[in-house]
């Protein structure tokens, strides 16, 4: 089994059920749909579809419910788009218009407000640059055209050197937010992180909505502001993206890659999880095969220890969803056959009692170096909360990670998660039957095999679902 995850987006291109399960078969493991675009019909309707093929596969594919967050946009434009001529000005208001040459509207407000003279304006991705001339502080901003080209309607806009002050969640988000909470979405996306308070919030909605959903955060990294946050972002969130795209544009390009390998090291130091998203395969959306570049970079993330690598356009719009999936899960197969990936070396946690971790945390640390030590074939947890599978999976074993619990809302969730396979055990019988039925169960279904090395890790009592404070080594009958 492949322990690196594939995160797959949906879109017109694997809308069906036929798609979104030979997606499925050929190695996704998250679903993401983005709130960005399409009904909440459709939404709905693709919810319903990823559930039924769990139920038929019986596997636990999660949900990513990714919110817009507060996207800037240029309004529209005339005659399907405009040429903007370097050196030329133009003008950026906030009343509403249809755009030219000369005027463009853009849906931000305050920008006159907060943007200043000598800062840029990138639009498109950056295929556009202007400078800021002037402000009048109320509704209308001069800019000078730096890089020209072809101007379309609702092109996105990011402003690299501005404080921008809009709300981390727009009116639609709460809206998006409600109605991925109402069908019990497994993640939601938090687009334009700018500090850790924004993680803050969007936990405090999801607990107000219902203290029983147990909804997980994942912040998109994409603005500079986040960068000098990231401490106090990722121990506030659940797990991170690494989103390449918005990013890339926000920063100099030439910083991405040493940014993307610092998020993953300080991810898996605090064992969070860590996506690595856009651009990854993006040839194939129109190819049969991906770019030499594109298989080093899917290769790549997975040396430095991502959890899961992303599909975009690849499968939301793309010609072959399947075949895109098919081929990201042969190179990462091969990397993780091939690669020294496994048994990171991360820090033996501190002694402190008083910290209510230290004992599950220590038992994960052991059980990690144990197997390593003894080649064991799989470290096995016994589960409610789904820690001690976060907490495992960021010391990165070669031993197989299974996952135990009666808690069926996390198995879904810890399929985001590197290395860890699920199943749903409710039994409540002693330690030591337990542990007999469960590597019975393991060697039925192929898992491991006689005379195999298992580790078992779990809280005793079993019947009071506490912390991990037990740890086993056995072998396989």
């Amino acid at each position: 089994m492949k322990r690196t995850k594939i995160v797959a987006t949906l879109g017109p291109a694997s809308s069906s059920a036929e798609v979104i399960e030979g997606m499925i078969k050929a190695g996704a493991d998250v679903c993401r749909i983005n709130f960005s675009h399409g009904s909440y019909d459709n939404v709905l309707q693709q919810i319903n579809i990823i559930r039924e093929i769990n139920k038929k596969l019986g596997t636990h594919t999660a949900i990513l419910a990714d919110l817009q967050g507060p996207k800037l946009r240029i309004g529209v434009v005339e005659n399907n788009g405009v040429e903007l001529v370097a050196g030329k000005e133009i003008i950026i208001t906030t009343q509403e218009c249809v755009g030219t040459a000369e005027r463009v509207y853009i849906t931000y407000p305050q920008f006159p407000k907060d943007v200043k003279v000598g800062e840029n304006i990138l639009i498109d991705d950056g295929k556009l640059l202007l400078e800021t001339v002037s402000t009048n502080g109320v509704d209308e901003v001069k800019a000078v055209i730096k890089h020209g080209g072809i101007l379309s309607s609702k092109k996105g806009v990011n402003l690299p050197n501005t404080k921008v002050s809009l709300p981390c969640l727009t009116e639609k988000d709460l809206k998006d937010l409600d109605f991925a909470l109402t069908n019990h979405v497994d993640w939601v996306g938090l687009s334009f992180v700018r500090s850790a308070s924004d993680i803050i919030e969007l936990k405090h909605l999801i607990a107000n909505f219902n203290q029983k959903i147990r909804t997980r955060v994942v912040a998109k990294i994409e603005k500079p502001e986040a960068i000098f946050e990231i401490d106090a972002i990722i121990k506030e969130t659940d797990a991170l993206m690494v989103a390449r795209g918005d990013l890339g544009v926000e920063v100099p390009m030439q910083q991405v890659p040493v940014i993307q390998k610092m998020l993953v090291r300080k991810c898996l130091e605090q064992s969070k999880p860590v996506i690595i998203a856009t651009q990854m395969m993006e040839s194939m959306i129109t190819n049969i095969s991906p770019s030499r570049a594109e298989v080093n970079d899917v290769a790549n993330s997975v040396m430095d220890g991502a959890d899961a690598v992303m599909l975009s356009g690849e499968t939301s719009v793309g010609n072959h969803p399947a075949k895109v999936v098919e081929a990201m899960t042969k190179i990462i197969q091969h990397v993780e056959q091939e690669a020294d990936i496994y048994n990171r070396e991360n820090a033996a946690p501190e002694v402190d009692i008083r910290n209510e971790r230290f004992l599950s945390d220590s038992i994960c640390y052991t059980a990690a170096k144990m197997a390593q030590r003894t080649s064991a074939a799989a470290i096995v947890t016994m589960t409610h909360s789904g820690y001690t599978a976060f907490k495992l999976a960021s010391h990165r074993p070669k031993a197989n990670i299974f996952v135990f619990t009666d808690n069926y809302d996390i198995l879904t969730t810890l399929n985001l998660v590197w290395g860890v396979k699920g199943f749903y055990y409710d039994k409540n019988i002693s330690t030591d039957h337990t542990i007999a039925d469960i590597k019975f169960i393991l060697k039925k279904n192929g898992m491991v095999k006689t005379n195999d090395l298992v580790i078992n890790i779990a809280s005793i009592p079993l019947s009071e679902k506490g912390k991990s404070n037990m740890i086993k080594l056995s072998a396989v009958e």
